[in-house]
Formats: C-alpha cells, structure tokens, sequence
C-alpha cells in the first residue's frame, strides 16, 4: 500500500533535521540534537487530526461549506461532515510538485484550478529552511485569474519539547483577544472579546495542565523585531512559534487523544480566523497577476 503522505524528503542542518511530506507538502518531523520538537506520525500512517498540514486557501472552517465572491454563491465540497462545512482548504490531501531540494531547503509548489466552490486558480508555493536551532517556512500565493480572490494561509503543526508531558508545558501567547469556542454551535466560535482578566489571557504565560483549547486568538502583539512569539516552555527550554505581519491570528488546540501522543497542543499560525470567507475578517486581498509571501517559524532556546 503506498504511503498516505506520499514521498518522504528530508533536508539537514547540523545537529537540525525535518521531514516534509509530499502529499500536502506537510512537516511530518522536526528535531534538533535527536530531541523531537513536533509530533510526528508513521510513513504509513495519514496526519492524525490535520498533524503538520497547510492550510489554504483558507485556514479552519468556511460555514455551510457556502460563501459568496463578486456576488456570485460559491459551493464548496462539504469536508467535515458532522458540521456540514468545508475546512482547511483545498491542498492538504493533494500532491505537490517537488522545485527545489537542497540539503538544508526544501521548495514545493501546487496549483489550486478553478473547481466546486473555488472560482479563480492560484498557484501557491511553500519553502522549508533550516539553520542550527530554527525551521522557517514561508509561503506564496499567486493570483492566476481573471478577477480578485481574498485568500487565507495556516498550518496546523503539534508541537512537544522531547519527552516532556504536554500538561507541564508553559503557554506564553502575545494575545490580547479571543474568539472561544462553543461546542453546540455549527460553526463552533463565539463573538470576539478581550481576554484580560479571562481564562483566555496566556500574556504571562500559564501551565497546560487543565487547560482545554480549540480557540482563535487574536489582537497579538509584536515583539520588537515585528513578529509575533507564541512560546512553549519546560524549565529553560523553549519552543518559540514565531510568525511574521501577516499572520494576525493563531489558533490552539489541545485534544486528549492525539495519535502516538494522547495529550498534545497545535499551535497554528493563521493570517485569518474562521469562516473568513465570509467575514472578509484579515482576508489577503489579491489582484490577477499579484502575489503574497508570508513567514512563520520554530526556533529552539535552551
């Protein structure tokens, strides 16, 4: 049986290592010194509960699997059935074209047609680099037609620190508001509020134990270099998730039953929350012809 993720590239650097898949051109592992920093899954195993895949071109869930664009109903394939919406976008369950791979880089790119629910092509790329301690990944979207398209952009990795339980990990998040979740609603988040003075406040950090996410946060806040720092923490090792400008919100996810894990956390880098097809909220704009390129990144400090 051929492998659910297809063919497996591993690019090096130093002591850092990472596996990227190439079905959904998706990050299977990441490690440094042969300390695992990602969950990871099987070669012959599909991503457990979206593990490591990209997201476009749109992140999380569209409602009803319906939007509009220049007036026109769009339909899309309704991918999580229990909701009737269509989530994480149209790329993740496909073969991407291998560009480039070098020892340390690697380069794929996809082509996203005119199809149900999707009415103008985009040809969208992804990029992953290693240096010592760091991954980044930075992705392209091109508008290929004839008219404008807002687009999304996330990534839905799960992260550990080597062997350490997920539940005495530390959360730090820049994230001054917050879109909850709300199990018996179909599209399953609340209005926007702030999160001073609530459970949802993660800004001085808070221990995972007893903490139950599935939750768009929002209004992040910079660091002095411009991006935005989500931090996982054991002692004095820490993960930090960074994301570039464009990547204004990031959602959090901590199941009790993740493949190989049980307890884990996603932190997902996103450039806008839920059902941005519709809301238009954080959409990225683009014109026929134009493009937009965007970073995040896994940097590790003991």
């Amino acid at each position: 049986m051929a492998n659910p993720t297809g063919q497996q590239f591993e690019i090096v650097r130093g002591n850092a290592r990472a596996v990227v898949t190439e079905i959904g051109a998706g990050l299977r592992a990441f490690e440094i010194s042969g300390v695992p920093y990602l969950e990871t899954f099987a070669v012959d195993e599909r991503p457990p509960k979206g593990a490591g895949q990209i997201l476009l071109p749109w992140p999380n869930r569209t409602k009803d699997a319906r939007w509009t664009h220049q007036g026109a109903e769009q339909r899309l394939e309704v991918t999580e059935e229990a909701r009737g919406n269509a989530i994480h976008g149209l790329t993740r369950h496909r073969e991407w074209t291998l560009v480039e791979h070098a020892e340390s880089s690697i380069t794929f790119e996809i082509e996203v047609p005119v199809q149900q629910g999707w009415p103008v092509p985009l040809l969208a790329r992804t990029t992953y680099e290693l240096a010592p301690r760091e991954l980044t990944i930075t992705h392209e979207v091109r508008n290929e037609g004839e008219s404008a398209i807002g687009v999304g952009v996330g990534a839905h990795p799960y992260f550990r620190i080597g062997e350490v339980p997920t539940d005495q990990l530390t959360l730090t998040l820049p994230a001054t508001r917050v879109r909850p979740y709300v199990a018996e609603q179909q599209l399953p988040y609340a209005d926007e509020q702030d999160t001073d003075g609530t459970e949802y406040d993660f800004r001085d950090g808070r221990l995972l134990a007893a903490v139950d996410l599935d939750t768009a946060f929002g209004g992040l806040v910079p660091g002095e270099d411009g991006r935005f720092h989500h931090v996982l923490s054991a002692g004095e090792r820490n993960l930090d998730v960074w994301a570039g400008p464009d990547f204004k919100w990031v959602q959090v996810f901590t199941p009790a039953d993740l493949v190989g894990r049980g307890r884990a956390i996603a932190i997902e880098p996103m450039t806008c929350p839920a059902d941005a097809l519709n809301s238009g909220t954080d959409l990225i704009d683009l014109e026929p012809g134009s493009s937009w390129s965007g970073s995040w990144g896994i940097r590790v400090h003991a």
